[in-house]
């Protein structure tokens, strides 16, 4: 295992030289599908980043990047960057979000072929010591599948839906400073939910687990780790792990909290600590850097960042209850009407982003609102994936079971992660 350690930092230093020799994402993964991409209906996604300014947010983006032998990157931006009236731009950086979890996803991964840690042995053991109950006996593997039984903390810091605009906002996340094991602490209270491995739910609180795990396992801050082994290798200058400073640094998106009462402004919420959340959605990054990233990985053991067993395992999902989207180690699946594509969500105060591709890596697709507590933002921008991804609807198209009952085949399920 030894040997994966060292080997590790020269795959990816290779990987980062590529990157800054020829300014695209590493090759495709050996032995993957490279079927034709449909051609984007940009027209489509223009009418979904419209329905989302319709619905509330300031401004929105998609970003379409082919990879392989066909590179190109189509951008459609629509509305403003901040109500001051600056246009949006897709090149500035925002908050992520959830899309933390997969470069948490990734260190775990890396320290699993090193040997420091067995995903399928209790996780309990891989953290400091009293983190977790003593009978508390659900593996790594259970908890990045959120499949572990653990109380989502965040929702002690919401409340209830509806209270994250305004009270809850101001007065828990803005300013306020979290140590991580406070909020393991926070969960642990509330008891185990359920048996480990009998079902799915979605909990913020499984992924500051894999982050303190990273930590005690390395002995390094988890921002210096995920600088080491992803930021500074891939290149990835825009993205950064800043907790607790709250300020974006350099060029960037402002974000909208939506107020509950409709008639009130939007509120401004760019500027927070992210330590209520930390390494399950506190990276900031753009969407160049997200591509970079996101094809990195789903090319394997080519891309530098994990072997194509733990690609594997991690593309290994299984069902949720929200039809059409399934979750693996630490990435979501999306199955469209062209096929499945890889990635994941991410909704923090004033900031939703979906980002995904498809397995073979060859087109990635950014979709974004600079506003959050506001589900059909969220809608806006899921319906912007299949003509994304899948180009113009068929004349004719055949109903399928992916047909929904009133014929809104393009309208995919708002995931379970929409209140943060």
């Amino acid at each position: 295992m030894a040997k994966t350690s060292l080997l590790r930092p020269f795959a990816v230093a290779a990987a980062a030289a590529a990157l800054a020799a020829t300014g695209t994402v590493p090759a495709l993964a050996a032995g993957r599908d490279t079927t034709a991409l449909p051609v984007p209906d940009t027209a489509g996604v223009l009418s979904a980043l419209q329905a989302t300014m319709g619905a509330g947010a300031p401004g929105a983006f998609a970003v379409i990047r082919d990879h392989g032998g066909d590179e190109r990157t189509r951008s459609v931006s629509v509305g403003r960057a901040d109500l001051d009236g600056t246009p949006m731009n897709s090149s500035w950086r925002f908050r992520v979000g959830s899309n933390s979890k997969m470069f948490a996803a990734v260190l775990v991964m890396q320290l699993a072929e090193e040997g420091r840690i067995d995903l399928d042995k209790p996780l309990r053991d891989y953290l400091p010591a009293g983190t977790l109950p003593a009978d508390w006996d659900m593996t790594g593997r259970q908890v990045m599948e959120h499949r572990a039984g653990v109380y989502d903390h965040t929702n002690d810091l919401l409340e209830q839906p509806g209270e994250e605009t305004t009270s809850a906002f101001e007065a828990r996340i803005r300013t306020k400073v979290y140590n991580p094991a406070d909020l393991v602490a926070m969960s642990v209270k509330h008891g185990q939910q359920y048996t480990p491995g009998t079902r799915y739910s979605y909990s913020n609180t499984d992924f500051v687990l894999m982050g303190l795990a990273v930590e005690h396992l390395t002995g390094r801050p988890y921002p210096d780790v995920l600088r080491e082994r992803i930021l500074e290798p891939l290149g990835l200058d825009r993205t950064s792990f800043v907790v607790p400073d709250q300020r974006i640094e350099g060029r960037h998106i402002t974000g909208y909290l939506t107020n509950d009462d409709r008639t009130k402004p939007l509120l401004d919420s760019t500027e927070q600590t992210g330590s209520w959340v930390w390494s399950a959605g506190a990276v900031i990054s753009s969407a160049e850097d997200l591509d970079r990233f996101l094809t990195a990985l789903m090319a394997g053991g080519n891309g530098g960042l994990v072997s194509d067993a733990s690609l594997k395992q991690m593309e290994a999902v299984l069902p949720t209850p929200t039809a059409r989207i399934s979750y693996g180690l630490g990435l979501r699946r999306i199955s469209l009407s062209c096929g499945d594509v890889y990635g994941h969500g991410g909704i923090v105060q004033g900031y939703q982003t979906q980002s995904f591709t498809t397995p073979d890596g060859q087109r990635s697709v950014f979709v974004f609102a600079n506003a959050s507590n506001n589900g059909a933002v969220t809608q806006g921008l899921m319906n912007a994936l299949e003509p994304a991804f899948c180009g113009k609807k068929p004349a004719a198209a055949p109903r399928t079971a992916l047909v929904q009952q009133d014929g809104a085949d393009r309208d995919l399920p708002v995931v379970e992660d929409t209140r943060i």
